[in-house]
């Protein structure tokens, strides 16, 4: 007959009358002894508690399982492994997809775009992606135009040779009056 409770004159040096441990609450092969101070092996094969955990299929990698909640959960997360891209604009941002990515992936700029980043190219002391600009601006040359207006719409460009417009100066509109045979004036707008 097993002892649960053992008590040394008034003082109780072991109780387990109060215990309540069943054999599904201790790991498989492993002794204890239950309430009634009989020696017990545990049958428990779950190594851990799941039942506050909060993963759902899409935080698992596709195909792998896990246990939440004492349930066996297979995941559904895209596996990406190694994941890439280029940006070939600035308003373009590149977009990553969802899922799994191994780390090994890099996004960089587009190499056509990268090849317009050299110093000669940007304004002298002004910093682009780590490439300080040499530009001064020489070789440029402006021109500086007078155009007359007419009731026509005009693209004012320079001319060939130049680089850009300094200036455009636009004439007063010419204007011209004249009698007429009916006594009054003849008003002439731009000459048209």
């Amino acid at each position: 007959m097993a002892n649960n409770k053992i008590i040394i004159g008034s003082e109780v040096i072991l109780d387990l009358t109060l215990d309540d441990v069943v054999a599904s609450d201790v790991a498989k092969g492993k002794k204890f002894h239950g309430r009634d101070g009989e020696s017990y092996v545990g049958t428990n094969t779950f190594d851990a508690d799941t039942k506050d955990a909060t993963a759902i299929a899409g935080d698992i990698l596709f195909d792998r399982t896990a246990y939440v909640a004492g349930k066996k959960v297979t995941g559904t997360m895209a596996n990406n492994g190694q994941v890439s891209g280029k940006i070939s604009s600035k308003t373009t941002p590149y977009t990553i997809p969802s899922g799994y990515h191994d780390g090994t992936g890099t996004v960089s700029l587009d190499d056509v775009e990268s090849s317009k980043i050299i110093a000669s190219n940007i304004k002298d002391g002004v910093q682009i992606l780590g490439v300080t600009g040499t530009y001064t601006g020489e070789g440029v040359t402006a021109q500086a135009k007078t155009a007359t207006p007419t009731l026509a719409e005009q693209t004012i460009l320079p001319d060939e040779g130049y680089d850009y417009l300094s200036q455009v100066k636009i004439s007063a509109v010419p204007v011209t009056r004249q009698m007429n045979a009916a006594g009054g004036y003849t008003v002439t707008v731009c000459g048209e």
